[in-house]
């Protein structure tokens, strides 16, 4: 919050008391708002937003008031947070129609250049076209084609956890593996064993998203005239952040997409999303709008299939340090249906149930994105006698939802069991898809993203042991299980000890790397 006090205090006070004025003015009301924290005169619960993981806070205020649907006022911007399944399903999926846009988000949007991604973009005709080609390229029986890649990159991964002869940088080796997965099928790019340019871009540009987008952040996103107020102007420190930021993001959109269509033109292109993406825009009437198209979604799946990847894939790592009888079950089950004669594949998973209740274990224990992206309600509704004003940001607090103790039994302890009924999936159990969001804003990429998890996470199973690191003092070195909180919580870096199960199993990654 101290950004956020710099802006008031840097600010002119009449012209930020009319600001206020114009967002707190809402028009008269006979049902009462959903409860929340007192609201101080205009600026309401602006100095009640946390500075950080604020899905804790928020699940701590939906105990206090005991009411799963919180209303705030943040300086005259209405937010509703929704923290179970049944409000976020009522509102997000059964009332689509009216919670599928997106908040103005000045910030992200405007000032930091990322209207291009179809996660911010407002929802319409110019949202439905970038859908409609993601999903024709993502959607469950398209992301199979991708398989052979992801199948290949993983097995590099194996190979360079073996290499590395330690689990030093397991974060690293994740990041490496997931930027090589996308940037292959977005744009045909080998990237370089380290520091390679487009990667190192990417990262920097999706690090200033994921600061910049929590709601509550930065005060511009609920007062839209502070984007007018100059750089130089005290208090104006996020005009700064947000240039620095923009550089990158439009590098990010541009830089790779420029490289794909240079190697495309000289015929030495590999197969990639862009290459089919612009062939399908060449006969088109409004070609240069369709290729803007293929752009923008080629630069989206950086966005949404890197950290996301690296988050869950780094959660399933500390999952097993902290439960290794998880580990032994999970190995045992795959012995025995696949054996010690080859590498896992994506044809094994419905006979591993046990490891596909590990996989959504994780995704749920921490999961990625725990507030989602907030939705927007462009006008009054109702709900169960509450008033939700027009206007308002909603935030599902996928946190609290995924560890309900009604829905998840002792929700903070590593349960894969909890999925599973007389050794087969559960179908009573709430699968954790929420971890990719709600309604109509559900990530398009799902299921080429679960699929990434699985193959990856179960080839790690096959062939290595992962325990915890031990110091030259020869004392075991507990994990922090700390995180990174942004949109996309991530790991802070950690040690282990990942060896190898056997020989056979470093034949095998050899073997599999030389096919």
């Amino acid at each position: 919050m101290s950004e956020s006090l710099n802006y008031l205090y840097g600010l002119g006070g009449g012209t930020l008391l009319f600001a206020l004025y114009s967002y707190w003015s809402k028009p008269s009301r006979t049902l009462p708002l959903p409860p929340g924290p007192r609201k101080l005169p205009i600026v309401g619960n602006l100095f009640d937003m946390p500075p950080t993981f604020e899905w804790l806070t928020y699940m701590e205020w939906a105990k206090k008031y005991n009411s799963d649907v919180l209303h705030l006022n943040v300086a005259g911007t209405s937010i509703i947070i929704l923290s179970s399944a049944e409000a976020a399903n009522e509102l997000l999926e059964k009332r689509a129609g009216l919670y599928s846009d997106r908040a103005r988000l000045p910030m992200v949007n405007e000032l930091m250049g990322w209207d291009f991604a179809l996660a911010f973009m407002k929802y319409g005709d110019h949202w439905r076209a970038h859908r409609k080609l993601f999903h024709e390229v993502f959607n469950s029986v398209a992301a199979q084609s991708f398989r052979t890649k992801e199948r290949a990159v993983c097995h590099e991964l194996l190979y360079d956890m073996l290499q590395s002869g330690s689990g030093e940088d397991v974060l690293g080796h994740l990041r490496h593996m997931a930027a090589k997965i996308v940037m292959s099928v977005a744009y045909g790019i080998d990237v370089l064993p380290a520091n390679d340019p487009y990667v190192e871009l990417a990262e920097h540009a999706v690090d200033g998203l994921v600061t910049a987008v929590v709601p509550g952040r930065f005060l511009v996103d609920s007062i839209p005239l502070l984007k007018y107020v100059p750089a130089w102007f005290p208090g104006a420190g996020f005009q700064r952040r947000a240039s620095e930021w923009r550089k990158l993001s439009r590098g990010m959109l541009e830089k790779p997409f420029a490289e794909a269509r240079r190697k495309i033109a000289s015929g030495t292109a590999s197969h990639s999303f862009t290459m089919d993406g612009l062939r399908m825009a060449e006969g088109a009437e409004n070609k240069v709008y369709q290729e803007q198209i293929v752009q923008a979604t080629a630069g989206t799946m950086y966005t949404a299939g890197t950290g996301t990847t690296v988050s869950a894939l780094g959660t399933f790592i500390l999952a097993l340090l902290s439960n290794p009888e998880a580990q032994k079950k999970a190995q045992a089950e795959i012995d025995s249906v696949i054996g010690p004669d080859r590498l896992p594949d994506f044809s094994d998973e419905p006979n591993l149930p046990y490891v596909v209740a590990l996989m959504k274990e994780s995704l749920r224990w921490r999961n990625v994105t725990p507030i989602a992206i907030p939705h927007f309600l462009p006008v009054d509704d109702e709900y169960r006698g509450y008033h939700l004003p027009g206007g308002s940001i909603v935030i599902p607090n996928a946190w609290a939802i995924l560890h309900d103790e009604v829905m998840y039994p002792e929700p903070y302890s590593f349960k894969p069991e909890r999925y599973l009924l007389k050794g087969k999936l559960n179908p009573a159990v709430t699968d954790p898809d929420m971890v990719f969001g709600f309604g109509r804003r559900i990530c398009p990429g799902r299921h080429m993203a679960r699929e990434r998890v699985f193959i990856t996470l179960v080839s790690i199973l096959a062939t290595f042991n992962i325990t915890k690191a031990v110091g030259d003092d020869g004392e075991v070195i507990e994990p922090s299980y700390d995180y990174f909180a942004g949109l996309v919580v991530m790991p802070l870096p950690f040690k282990c000890s990942i060896k190898p199960r056997s020989e056979k199993a470093v034949e095998l990654i050899k073997t599999a790397l030389k096919k």
